[in-house]
């Protein structure tokens, strides 16, 4: 499969949850895989910041992206332990940019991180997992 025909179909085959967040992969490599999310105003608070569990799902998703992105053999990806770490989320014209990254992969546990930048490229958000890994 080329990297652009897994793209569409991560894509094709994501969470439903996603749409709610308006997200979609992006970009996909050996490694990771981006996504844009362009999250509506009514999911913020205080005006314009990204609840919380709102940006640690956007964080999750891209890091599990990036395993099944790499290893068709990955059936399941279950969380074990995730670790977020974010200043004032604000959405905006532009996509929020979420990188999930492939720290370490093992036969049943990987280890990942995730960032997400603003429209004007700031960090903003960042993320370490660790999660049990399924194989068909």
């Amino acid at each position: 499969m080329t990297p652009e025909e897994k793209i569409a179909y991560l894509n094709e085959h994501k969470p439903a949850f996603l749409e709610f967040l308006g997200g979609r992969v992006v970009g996909l490599s050996e490694r990771s895989c981006e996504f844009g999310f362009h999250v509506p105003l009514s999911y913020c608070h205080s005006g314009n910041i990204v609840q919380g569990g709102f940006v640690t799902a956007m964080l999750d998703a891209a890091m599990a992206h990036a395993v099944f992105g790499c290893d068709q053999s990955v059936t399941k990806l279950s969380s074990l332990e995730i670790s977020t770490r974010y200043e004032g989320v604000t959405p905006g014209d532009e996509p929020l940019r979420v990188i999930g990254r492939i720290r370490k992969l093992t036969r049943s546990i990987a280890f990942l991180d995730g960032e997400i930048f603003n429209e004007a490229g700031e960090l903003c958000a960042t993320a370490h997992s660790v999660a049990k890994i399924s194989r068909g």
